[in-house]
């Protein structure tokens, strides 16, 4: 995974906030760039500096490669109905997302690491891959007798669930009950700017 390695958080200092609303980032102390200069007056993007950003921002959050997004954009584009709800759909809907969004797992990149191992069951069979597209109606789930550390840890999740999911915490289970509206997705990006950067 590309982006696995990297810092976490380094982009939240650029940004200043946490992308993932977390309140132990640094940002939260430290809301400017990271180095000697991070103090200094922040200087004014350009309008493509303003779209890159923010398509930045998308791909930090879900935790993806710019070809996987690429790739996500491509597809929203040649279907049906307005392109930027359907790309932020897609990304939702992606099975790491949902396994963090359930609160099952503390960020986006522990749902990877559990969902690469095979610690993570789809309709009771296991799915090793992070970019799996969840349906509707589609229940993830961990069995706490093949992998009891990730369930004790699940089991702590405090998440805010989502209206588009229902959880089970006591029995590990979440289904994604119906396709999220764009409104819903709690991702503090400009999505339509996403767009344009790529319409460019």
């Amino acid at each position: 995974m590309p982006t696995a390695s990297r810092a976490k958080h380094k982009f939240c200092r650029r940004v200043g906030q946490c992308i993932w609303g977390d309140p132990k980032c640094p940002s939260v102390k430290r809301p400017y760039a990271a180095g000697p200069h991070g103090k200094g007056r922040r200087v004014k993007l350009s309008t493509y500096g303003e779209l890159l950003m923010e398509k930045q921002k998308l791909r930090a959050y879900y935790g993806i490669s710019e070809k996987q997004l690429q790739i996500a954009y491509a597809k929203a584009k040649a279907g049906l109905g307005a392109t930027n709800e359907r790309l932020l759909r897609s990304l939702e809907q992606r099975l790491d997302a949902m396994l963090f969004r359930a609160g099952f797992a503390p960020t986006i990149f522990a749902a990877k690491q559990w969902i690469n191992h095979g610690h993570i069951l789809v309709d009771g069979k296991r799915v090793d891959r992070s970019s799996c597209l969840l349906k509707e109606g589609q229940t993830i789930s961990i069995n706490p007798e093949k992998s009891p550390a990730i369930a004790e840890m699940a089991k702590k999740g405090n998440a805010t669930v989502p209206a588009y999911m229902e959880v089970d915490l006591d029995n590990l289970k979440a289904t994604l009950t119906r396709a999220p509206q764009i409104e819903e997705i709690p991702v503090n990006v400009k999505i339509m700017s996403v767009i344009e950067y790529y319409a460019r």
